[in-house]
This record gives structure tokens, C-alpha cells and sequence, in this order.
């Protein structure tokens, strides 16, 4: 795929999310329950510690498109130690505590496809960090879950 094209649909990309969060904040709320509240809010603040430490261990190779940065490096460091994703998470955390806090059914079905989305999302990026990085995507990729920690099997 073309630099240009890349950059536009790692652009779009970045549309789409952000309309689909729309959506999920302009769709009819509930009044929380004070359990809701106390464990949709416990879940956002967790992704919002997990976001920090997500752009700080990503540094000068953050960028708002999942298309990554020329010279920037591979960041295997930090979070990105244990899962591959951590921003991505991060976002699907705040909406799972929001959804949990306020949300409808309507908001589920928003959730549900911000979970397809950022599953899509993350093998493209997959993809790009592969041809950017042959070979250290890969071995980094086999150790590393996409999501969270990778879960090995003891034989």
C-alpha cells in the first residue's frame, strides 16, 4: 500500500473511532446505580492509568494513526513489555466502566463494535509494524499479547 494511502486510512481510521465514541456518549443514559458507578468508574480510572502510561512509554513514536513512525523504532519497552496494545485497552476499558456507570443497551451494541473495531484496527497495525520491523515485530509479536499479557500454556 502507498505511504499516502496508508496515512488515509489510518486517518479514517482515527474518524471512525472518534464517531463511534461519539455515538456512545450521545446515546440515552440510565442513572447510575451506586455499585455501577463505584466499578464503571474504578474501570476508568484504570484505562486512564493505563493510557499514561501507554503514551509515555511510546514516547516521540506517538502518533494519533496507527501508521508508525519512520525512525521511530519498535517500542518493546515499558508496558509495551506486556501486551502490544495498551492505548487500544485503554480506550476499551473507559467505555466498558462507562458502559457499566450509565450506559443503555444501545451503548453495549456501540461497545461490542468498538471491540470488532479495535481488534480490525490492531492486526492492520500489526501488519505495518511487520513490514517496518521485519523480523523484531515478529519475535516480539510471539511473546507479546495483543491485549494483555500473553497467556502460555506450561507443559
Amino acid at each position: 500500500m502507498m505511504k499516502s494511502m496508508k496515512h488515509l486510512v489510518g486517518w479514517l481510521l482515527v474518524v471512525v473511532q472518534f464517531a463511534l465514541m461519539a455515538a456512545l456518549f450521545l446515546l440515552p443514559r440510565r442513572e447510575a446505580s451506586s455499585e455501577s458507578a463505584m466499578i464503571g468508574g474504578a474501570l476508568i480510572v484504570l484505562s486512564v492509568l493505563l493510557g499514561v502510561l501507554a503514551f509515555r512509554s511510546l514516547g516521540t513514536a506517538l502518533t494519533p494513526t496507527p501508521v508508525p513512525m519512520k525512525g521511530a523504532g519498535l517500542r518493546t519497552s515499558g508496558i509495551y513489555r506486556s501486551m502490544r496494545h495498551p492505548i487500544y485497552l485503554s480506550v476499551l476499558l473507559f467505555v466498558f466502566g462507562y458502559v457499566i456507570a450509565v450506559g443503555s443497551w444501545g451503548a453495549v451494541g456501540v461497545a461490542a463494535s468498538l471491540v470488532l473495531f479495535f481488534v480490525l484496527k490492531s492486526r492492520w497495525e500489526g501488519q505495518l509494524l511487520a513490514a517496518a520491523h521485519p523480523g523484531a515485530w515478529e519475535t516480539w509479536a510471539q511473546k507479546t499479547g495483543a491485549f494483555g499479557p500473553a497467556m502460555r500454556r506450561h507443559r
